[in-house]
């Protein structure tokens, strides 16, 4: 049971610090609208992964057969992250007295990550078999692995949003936007990476 505690720690921080279009929004949203609508975006894989888990452990040893729908999952993120970075580059410093921007972060946040073919892979493979393993020794077991795992994959995310969010106080004119900036061509370049991603597994192997 400790082993799979710490198998889940490992794996949930080395998949929390991974750059990918999750981390990059929990950044541009915590510099935007502050640390709480970052945490917001940062707790999508807690939405998200359920179902996830429970298709990739039905599925698991099934990938050639599903790549085609993973390759249209992929396409469709590369589009969505598209749009967040055309968000991020137009992006405006809040000021105090005009009406707060609707952040949606929820809503993001859960769209990122369920149209990431990055949970879906690591699920299909590395996640399904740790965890098949962890369930073949007990049921405490699994849970244990997931804990260790989710503390660490939204936790290591909530930390990058609050840190963000206070250098968002040190952030004015040029240099927020500047910051913006690169977030955007950061969004754009992971919605680039998703459509390669997608086109690559829509191609017969």
């Amino acid at each position: 049971m400790i082993d799979a505690f710490a198998s889940g720690l490992l794996l949930g921080l080395a998949c929390g610090l991974a750059p990918g279009p999750l981390m990059a929004l929990v950044l541009d949203h915590s510099l935007r609208h502050g640390a709480r609508e970052g945490c917001k975006v940062a707790l999508g894989p807690l939405f998200t992964d359920v179902p996830i888990i429970v298709l990739t452990l039905i599925l698991a040893g099934k990938l050639a057969e599903i790549r085609p729908w993973l390759g249209g999952v992929s396409i469709a993120g590369g589009a969505f992250v598209s749009y967040l970075a055309w968000v991020s580059l137009r992006a405006r410093q809040p000021e105090s007295q005009a009406p707060a921007e609707r952040a949606a972060s929820w809503g993001k946040g859960i769209l990122t990550n369920l149209l990431s073919p990055h949970p879906w892979l690591f699920w299909l493979t590395v996640g399904a078999a740790t965890l098949a393993r962890a369930l073949a020794h007990s049921r405490l077991a699994a849970a244990t692995f997931l804990g260790g795992f989710y503390l660490l994959l939204v936790g290591s995310k909530l930390l990058l949003a609050s840190l963000a969010a206070r250098a968002r106080r040190f952030l004015a004119g040029r240099a927020y936007r500047a910051v913006m900036r690169a977030l955007a061509v950061l969004l754009g370049l992971f919605a680039l990476l998703l459509f390669r991603e997608g086109w690559n597994l829509l191609l017969p192997k």
